[in-house]
C-alpha cells in the first residue's frame, strides 16, 4: 500500500493552522476590546451609582436632624389647586378671552386651609385681575410673569380686615389658553 501524501505530516502546515491568521487575529483582538470596554462601562455604572447613594443618604440623614431644629419660618411647601377661570379680556381686536388653570403655592397646611376656606374670596379677585387684562398683554411669556406677581399680590392681601397676609410663595399655571 502507497501512503497518502496528503495525509503525510507537514510541519509547516500545521505550525500554519495552529497560528490564526491576520483577520483572526484582529477578530480576537477587536473582541477582546468590546469585552474590557463593556467591563469598564459596567464597572463605572455600578461606582457611580454607588457614590450616588452614598451622596443622597448624607443629606437624607443631616435632614432628619435639621427637621428637629426648623424653626417655623422653614415649613414644607404645600400646593392649592385653583379650579379654571374663563374670562372675557379687554377688547383689542375684537372678542377673545382667557382660559387658565393655576394651582398657589403656601407655606404649610395651615395656610392650605386658609386658602380653602377663602376660595370665593380668592376666585373673586383673580377674576377681578384677569378681566381687566388685554390679550396683548398676558401673550408673552414677561406678560405671564406679570399676571402671575399680580395674582401673588392679590390673593396675599389678608382675608379679614386686620388680618395677616396669607403665606402664598408663588403661582404656577398648569392651563393657559387665549382665545
Amino acid at each position: 500500500m502507497k501512503a497518502n501524501p496528503k495525509t503525510k505530516a507537514d510541519p509547516k502546515a500545521d505550525a500554519a493552522a495552529a497560528a490564526p491568521t491576520g483577520s483572526k487575529k484582529k477578530l480576537i483582538i477587536m473582541v477582546a476590546a468590546a469585552v474590557l470596554v463593556l467591563g469598564a462601562g459596567a464597572g463605572g455604572g455600578w461606582y457611580f451609582s454607588q457614590s450616588g447613594a452614598h451622596a443622597e443618604e448624607a443629606p437624607a440623614k443631616e435632614s432628619k436632624k435639621s427637621k428637629k431644629k426648623k424653626s417655623d419660618d422653614d415649613v414644607k411647601a404645600e400646593y392649592v389647586p385653583v379650579e379654571s377661570f374663563t374670562v372675557n379680556l379687554q377688547p383689542e381686536n375684537g372678542e377673545q378671552y382667557l382660559q387658565v388653570q393655576f394651582t398657589l403655592q403656601v407655606a404649610g397646611a395651615e395656610q392650605v386651609q386658609l386658602v380653602k376656606d377663602n376660595m370665593a374670596v380668592v376666585r373673586n379677585r383673580v377674576l377681578l385681575l384677569l378681566s381687566g387684562k388685554k390679550a396683548s398683554e398676558i401673550s408673552t411669556v414677561e406678560g405671564k410673569q406679570q399676571l402671575a406677581a399680580e395674582i401673588l399680590a392679590a390673593v396675599q392681601q389678608p382675608f379679614e380686615k386686620d388680618g395677616d397676609e396669607q403665606d402664598v410663595t408663588d403661582v404656577l399655571f398648569t392651563s393657559f389658553i387665549i382665545q
